[in-house]
């Protein structure tokens, strides 16, 4: 993380202007919040960075260099969001933005669905609005974790011997997801790692767990306040890379 910051601070003002000056597209729901209050408080610590951040999913709104985003589909069913991310750029955004993406919850993962069918979905998906909208550069988002949250109660617990195994279930078939994903645009076309960020710490050290004798991915509890959201810290993160992939794209 330190490391994103002192490359933030190395970004010349004339960049923070030309992304300023960009249209841009962001559908998400919870997490994309957590997301853009980490982008509106990396703003207020440095005043080359005003990027005129708007929640609407009207393009009509959009007459020149805007952040916009908005809620789309619903949470639970990732089929509703690729479809609604579709209607979204069919009103007219596609028309106007120069970048688009949007992102899946982590409760949109769970241990039943057919990863591959989701994904390749979503592939189809990007595939077509590129084609629809050839100036438009699409940014692949990684799902995002779930860590553990250790409780008084649950260290109480393992003192006593009444060890409570962590469900690993919907972590390993969201780390499915995103190494499908990262080894179809990997290299290609720009990826917000939304997923490697959140799973690793300040000092680069990963958290990890093993399953069936495959490592697999979680959230960083220090920077979540409920194990799937994101507190102050993971906001911050989150938006510092972000902001990178954003600038990569230009």
């Amino acid at each position: 993380m330190v490391q994103n910051l002192i490359l933030l601070k190395n970004i010349p003002q004339e960049t923070w202007q030309t992304l300023a000056g960009k249209k841009i597209y962001f559908g998400h729901q919870s997490v994309g919040y957590n997301i853009i209050d980490g982008v509106k408080a990396i703003m207020r610590e440095d005043p080359d960075i005003k990027l005129n951040i708007v929640k609407t999913s009207d393009p009509s709104v959009i007459t020149h260099g805007a952040f916009v985003h908005s809620e789309i589909g619903n949470n639970t069913d990732p089929q509703s969001k690729i479809e609604s991310f579709e209607q979204v750029m069919g009103s007219g955004m596609g028309e106007k933005v120069d970048i688009a993406f949007f992102k899946f919850c982590y409760v949109d993962i769970d241990p039943q669905m057919d990863i591959q069918t989701i994904f390749s979905r979503y592939k189809d998906s990007i595939t077509q609005l590129r084609e629809k909208y050839p100036h438009v550069k699409f940014i692949h988002i990684t799902v995002p974790l779930e860590g553990e949250i250790v409780t008084w109660k649950v260290r109480i617990n393992r003192l006593l011997g009444r060890v409570q195994l962590w469900d690993h279930t919907k972590n390993i078939k969201r780390n499915e997801y995103n190494d499908l994903l990262r080894k179809e645009y990997a290299g290609k076309e720009p990826i917000y790692d939304l997923a490697e960020l959140e799973s690793t710490y300040p000092d680069g050290k990963r958290c990890a767990f093993m399953n069936s004798g495959r490592q697999y991915y979680s959230l960083v509890a220090k920077y979540t306040f409920d194990g799937g959201h994101l507190n102050e810290l993971g906001k911050k993160r989150a938006a510092e890379n972000l902001l990178l992939t954003l600038i990569s794209t230009m």
